[in-house]
């Protein structure tokens, strides 16, 4: 195939190929062999910068079809890309990738930039912040970002910044790892990458990233750290979940992050979140607990009930493991008139698993261990949350949380009349006697 047969419009990664380039490779529209496949809901694959450039112009129908389109979202062909890039490698494996947004080459420049990181007594931030730019950027293609993300080393090599001492190379490197952990257009197995060269010192690890936590240079940066927290408790072994979940000043940074971030006591929607997924799946690690507890954890995740700023069923999942252990469930009592009712007010907001929680929670306190304060707390709050308990039971919960519910319906005092008057439903009504 010569260059004339695409009226000179090859790109230039496939100049020079000797192969004939399968059509259904090619956009529609720019013929270029396409480098980010989308599809259109009319079933037409196009190249993102084109088709996009297509509706921008305020175009409203398929350019192949001519039809009219319902619907302008653009849905990646993840085969198909899949299926150029091993033709690309197959194929063409003299050929020269085109000129990227860091350097000659997206494999080039990952490498070159990789390289300045590693240089010994080299200055590795204005290489990280290079990365972090590209990986960030919405008009890169997906496919040069995860061509960066699975170069040789390159997890590891950003990953061994974080046991540096210098704190702004710590935190350019945090941000480049973080930008890969959270990006919806790298892919999974990029991710798990970043998690492995996490994971390789743990213990290292965990204290970089709650140095950052504790003094990075603003919010962004400790959410970043976070996240990367997160990556790593998603895809650790059970030995390294331990590790981590022992580190006590990591913990106390994770619940400082789920609390307010300014003098009039605001949360922080972003940041709530993914430390309240951190500290929900370090809960996990009974050792765990009662140090979590000990940092402040119970009436931190109690707050985020009471505000609405994070995901109730994650904050009912830490009061959970929390009971687990003595001291949580002095914590919760003590603040039993504000701790209860936010239990309640939440049972149903949280999916099947924050519902079974927040019934785990009353039944440790209220029933098992009867905590007069606790008790009190929940009577009152009986009209909602009876309604709620009922609920529960004919949703289709685990049988434990079923007879854990049957057991808290009794410490609401309530007969069997008020039971109806305070559940208007026209489902089966179940009698808790």
């Amino acid at each position: 195939m010569g260059r004339k047969e695409m009226g000179g419009r090859l790109a230039a990664e496939y100049q020079g190929l000797e192969v004939k380039v399968p059509t259904f490779f090619r956009c529609p529209i720019s013929l270029d062999v396409m480098r980010s496949p989308v599809s259109l809901c009319t079933g037409v694959t196009y190249d993102r910068t084109s088709i996009q450039r297509w509706l921008d112009s305020g175009n409203t129908t398929c350019p192949a079809t001519m039809l009219e389109l319902p619907s302008t979202d653009l849905v990646p062909n993840l085969t198909l890309r899949r299926l150029i890039a091993l033709w690309a490698s197959t194929a063409a494996p003299s050929s020269s990738p085109a000129p990227s947004a860091v350097g000659p080459t997206p494999a080039g420049a990952a490498a070159e930039l990789i390289r300045q990181v590693a240089a010994p007594g080299a200055d590795p931030c204005p290489a990280l912040r290079k990365l972090a730019a590209f990986l960030s950027d919405d008009d890169v293609d997906e496919f040069d970002k995860n061509a960066l993300a699975r170069a040789g080393g390159a997890a590891e090599t950003v990953a061994s910044v974080l046991r540096r001492r210098e704190t702004d190379a710590v935190e350019a490197a945090v941000r480049v790892l973080a930008v890969i952990a959270a990006s919806d257009c790298i892919d999974e197995e990029n991710k798990k990458r970043i998690a492995a060269a996490l994971a390789a010192d743990a213990a290292s690890s965990a204290a970089s990233l709650a140095r950052v936590l504790r003094s990075g240079s603003g919010l962004e940066a400790r959410v970043d750290a976070a996240r990367l927290v997160e990556s790593l408790l998603r895809n650790a072994t059970p030995d390294v979940k331990a590790t981590v979940a022992e580190a006590e000043e990591l913990v106390a940074e994770l619940i400082r992050l789920i609390g307010p971030v300014d003098e009039k006591g605001s949360l922080d929607k972003q940041a709530v979140e993914v430390g309240l997924s951190c500290l929900a799946t370090i809960a996990g690690t009974r050792r765990a607990r009662s140090e979590m507890v000990r940092l402040g954890a119970v009436p931190a995740a109690v707050r985020v009930l009471t505000t609405d700023a994070g995901s109730p069923a994650q904050a009912l999942l830490i009061l959970e493991a929390a009971v687990g252990c003595a001291e949580g469930r002095a914590a919760v009592c003590e603040k039993a008139e504000v701790a209860i009712p936010a239990v309640v007010s939440k049972m149903m907001k949280g999916g099947m698993g924050g519902a079974e929680a927040a019934v785990s929670v009353l039944w440790a306190v209220c029933h098992r261990y009867k905590d007069r304060r606790a008790v009190e707390a929940a009577a009152a709050s009986s009209k909602g949350g009876l309604t709620k308990l009922l609920l529960l039971m004919q949703s289709g919960c685990s049988p434990a949380a079923r007879q854990m519910a049957s057991e808290l319906l009794k410490i609401f005092k309530v007969n069997a009349k008020s039971c109806l008057a305070g559940y208007d439903s026209k489902t089966t009504h179940i009698m808790p006697f």
